[in-house]
């Protein structure tokens, strides 16, 4: 019987963890939102044909409750072909790139 009740209270367990996951990467998931919107206008604005397939990848670190910095790396294959950073603020829904 008691195996019966933590089979059936098992699963509440984790349900917990993962609605407080949500809550603590908010503007981390903001921010990545923000830029992949702008990434993608950014690509299909320019007319450029390439033979081979450039896919990003995306990292966002939190400095505060409003404002993270996302780093878009392209690569082909293991060749790293472009890295581009970003200033984001969540709360005025604002994104600024960074220029090395």
């Amino acid at each position: 019987m008691k195996k019966f009740i933590g089979l059936i209270l098992f699963p509440f367990l984790f349900i917990s963890f993962g609605a407080k996951a949500n809550d603590n990467f908010s503007v981390e998931i903001e921010a990545l939102t923000l830029v992949m919107e702008q990434y993608k206008e950014d690509i299909e604005s320019s007319i450029e044909l390439d033979l081979e397939d450039k896919k990003p990848s995306y990292m966002a670190l939190k400095q505060d409750e409003c404002n993270a910095t996302v780093e878009v790396t392209e690569k082909t294959g293991l060749e790293v072909v472009n890295k581009e950073s970003f200033d984001v603020n969540v709360c005025l829904k604002e994104v600024y790139k960074v220029i090395n």
